[in-house]
């Protein structure tokens, strides 16, 4: 309902009127046990206040992504729907001093590092989106633990000959992969004159497409593929509240003695090794990871030779770094009754809940449990 006002000399004429009005039709019972107040010369309607209504939101999804988009399985992030569907190519790549500084490794989202024989330590570079390069490696041999590792991506794995021990393995109809000296050795890997041999092998995105369909090998991962890592919201970040402070970790790897140091700046860890930054060749730039985990497995030596095996399957303790914080967890191996092999490790806190990650770059140190105590972390 409106309400109309009037002002100035319209509104003592207006009272004059009503005045007038009132007067005349009350007559005589106008007296002064029923004078004329004020109330009857300026009539009122009620003031209807409107009833208060909840204010509509709309729900929004913090992972909404654009069409053709999916997340990816590696970092979590937006990616297009090619790059996140298609199997990843897992490629060995060489760790010793003389191969450094590594060609392509910053474009790998997940990093592996394992002790193989000689306390040397090998490095697997995860690779979902490797179209534009044309220099990857250098390349290096088979470990089976690092094949174990492989499949809880359904990779492609990659390497350039491999450890007696792990012939069986890469023989099962399971593991599809990319082997220097099998039949598709000429067609996915070459040498440059840069380095001396076995530091000069390389491999390409036109070698790797070539050896996949050489040999046949499923190129999308296959239907209910649910990935390893529990990444959290596009529009989250963990940042490990009530963990241990961890701005400086080192793994003690004996021979390239690698650290992360924790960049305040980008939100990073920062990888060092052999005495200064780890540096991608193609870039010339530093290679850093949003999340550090620290995996611990048992072992055991398999020969004099000191070839080494690691149990993969059966669970142990890990460490997970983020923006400068640490947590303590727990790993341990999904149960596929169809193959225990296929299955990914996954990672929860002490509590049994599974970590939530952040998204981006990720770096695990698979260290031998008995050198737990000889970890650093500032």
């Amino acid at each position: 309902m409106r309400f109309r006002y009037i002002k100035g000399r319209k509104l003592l004429a207006a009272i004059g009127i009503l005045c007038v009005f009132a007067l005349t039709a009350c007559g005589n019972e106008n007296t002064a046990d029923n004078p004329v107040t004020v109330e009857d010369a300026h009539p009122t309607e009620a003031v209807v206040t409107p009833e208060p209504t909840e204010a509509i939101t709309e729900e929004v999804d913090p992972n909404a992504l654009e069409p053709g988009q999916m997340r990816s399985y590696l970092s979590g992030l937006p990616v297009d729907e090619k790059i996140g569907n298609r199997r990843p190519i897992a490629i060995m790549l060489n760790n010793l001093e003389a191969a450094q500084p590594m060609s392509g490794i910053s474009y790998a989202d997940v990093v592996y590092e394992y002790v193989v024989e000689g306390a040397i330590t090998r490095l697997m570079g995860l690779f979902e989106n490797y179209d534009d390069l044309d220099k990857i490696g250098s390349v290096r041999s088979c470990r089976e633990y690092f094949v174990y590792t492989a499949l809880e991506f359904d990779a492609i794995y990659m390497h350039f000959g491999q450890a007696a021990y792990a012939v069986e393995l890469l023989g099962q109809d399971y593991v599809d992969n990319l082997n220097g000296l099998g039949e598709a050795g000429d067609t996915c890997f070459y040498r440059t004159s840069d380095r001396q041999a076995p530091h000069n092998v390389y491999t390409s995105a036109k070698g790797i497409e070539a050896g996949i369909k050489k040999l046949g090998y499923r190129e999308d991962h296959y239907d209910g593929y649910k990935g390893k890592f529990k990444f959290c919201d596009l529009n989250k970040v963990i940042t490990n509240d009530g963990g241990i402070d961890a701005k400086h970790i080192e793994p003690k790897y004996r021979i390239n003695k690698p650290w992360f140091d924790y960049n305040e700046a980008t939100g990073k860890y920062d990888r060092y090794q052999y005495d200064g930054p780890q540096i991608d060749d193609l870039t010339g730039e530093q290679i850093s990871f949003d999340n550090v985990i620290i995996q611990y497995n048992k072992w055991i030596q398999l020969d004099e030779k000191d070839y080494l095996a690691f149990d993969c399957h059966s669970g142990g303790l890990i460490q997970y770094f983020t923006k400068g914080k640490m947590v303590v967890g727990m790993w341990q191996r999904d149960i596929n009754e169809e193959n225990f092999d296929l299955s990914a490790i996954r990672y929860y806190d002490m509590d049994g809940n599974e970590i939530e990650i952040n998204n981006g770059k990720t770096f695990i140190c698979v260290v031998q449990d008995t050198e737990m105590d000889n970890v650093v972390i500032e």
